[in-house]
This record gives structure tokens, sequence and C-alpha cells, in this order.
């Protein structure tokens, strides 16, 4: 062995066989929570989050971030349904 180990030797041996399932439910968590950051942040008032935001549409800003995040993590969902 040279010491190297894969991914799934190192969950089975951290997490006692639960390791596979652990890091699935993590990743299934990654796009429901920023869709809920994306929320918050749209409805949180414009001054508390930045001053500088241009308007609810505008480009900049955490919502289209967070819901640019949460896009890029929807992948774990798409497996689920295909």
């Amino acid at each position: 062995m040279t010491g190297f180990e894969t991914r799934e030797v190192w969950l089975r041996g951290r997490f006692g066989g639960r390791g596979q399932a652990l890091a699935r439910l993590l990743s299934l968590a990654a796009a429901p929570t920023f869709a809920v950051m994306a929320l918050i942040a749209a409805m949180a008032p414009a001054d508390m989050i930045c001053g500088a935001m241009q308007g609810p549409l505008s480009l900049q800003g955490m919502v289209p971030m967070y819901a640019l995040m949460s896009a890029f993590h929807l992948a774990p969902w798409l497996r689920l349904f295909r």
C-alpha cells in the first residue's frame, strides 16, 4: 500500500460504515440551505444587509450569490430523480 486511501475507505474507517450515508445527507442539505438563505436575504431590509445595494433585481449582492450556490448544489437532488 502506498499510504493513500480512497475516500470510501477513509469514510468507512472514520464513521464505522456510516460515512457514505452521512456524506450523502450532507450533500442533500446544501441546496435547500442556500435557497433558504437566498429567501432570507431577499426579504431582509436592504440597509440591514448592505447599504450599497442597487435594487431588488440587481445582480450584485447576496441574493444572486445564494441562488447560484443553490443551483450549483442541485446535482445530488437531480441524481435522486433520474
